[in-house]
């Protein structure tokens, strides 16, 4: 498995892109959420929307799903194709109703699936998504009444949504379910409100910080290089390659 970031910036970051992912198994891609800077990401990369078979969508904000319209527009209409969307089943009513509709629906009877072949996934239940590649949605906290889910893959790699600091977790996930590396929101200046803040993850413990990787950073992230303990930035646009252990 590879993993390529898109984009490693926060919603309000300009120097980076949104912090959406391109995961790559057995020469199939996924697409992890799909912000409003995704289409043009992907084109930088040399990618097109035809050659996403699948995206996993981990939360309703823009810089997380701002890019489906066109993603939906140009699978139907460019490429006549109609690739999957792996979502939270509580999420998909409101991708809909409250994101999509509005931009997407030209018959009135259109729904989510005259785009997308829409795959709901039940949280804490193992779910194949390609060959290869399992997801576990995970629940975290976020914004209240805003469901957000985070990603354990193949069961060794975690890849946060926007989430609030959770030591316990990351405590549990490591020392209790044997994850290798995680790659975790980082907000970089306190307070922690709705993303866990670089002071905060500056507590945890040097065997969890030695598995974390930051992203989802602001536009001042380069003043932060060398000042993240064990922990190191994630780079956009760079190749992670997992060997099941580590990245190299």
């Amino acid at each position: 498995m590879k993993i390529q970031m898109l984009g490693t910036g926060s919603a309000f970051a300009k120097a980076f892109n949104n912090n959406n992912a391109l995961l790559k198994a057995n020469g199939r891609n996924l697409l992890v959420d799909c912000g409003i800077t995704a289409p043009k990401a992907l084109h930088e990369l040399g990618y097109n929307f035809g050659e996403i078979d699948a995206v996993l969508l981990t939360h309703i904000h823009a810089d997380h799903i701002g890019g489906m319209e066109e993603f939906a527009f140009q699978s139907k209409f460019v490429f006549g194709r109609k690739p999957i969307l792996y979502i939270a089943d509580t999420l998909i009513d409101t991708l809909w109703e409250h994101s999509l509709r509005g931009g997407l629906q030209q018959d009135p009877a259109d729904t989510l699936s005259d785009y997308f072949d829409v795959r709901p996934l039940a949280a804490d239940t193992t779910h194949e998504l390609l060959p290869g590649l399992s997801v576990e949605l995970m629940l975290t906290p976020h914004i209240p009444n805003k469901p957000s889910y985070s990603l354990l893959f193949n069961d060794t790699f975690f890849y946060s949504a926007d989430m609030v600091f959770d030591p316990d977790l990351l405590h549990s996930l490591v020392h209790d379910r044997g994850v290798q590396a995680l790659f975790h929101d980082c907000q970089l200046h306190p307070p922690g409100v709705v993303h866990a803040s670089l002071p905060q993850l500056l507590t945890l413990p040097l065997p969890i910080q030695e598995r974390t990787f930051l992203m989802h950073y602001g536009d001042d992230q380069p003043e932060f290089v060398g000042r993240t303990g064990a922990m190191r930035f994630v780079e956009q646009h760079r190749v992670y390659e997992w060997d099941g252990l580590t990245f190299a």
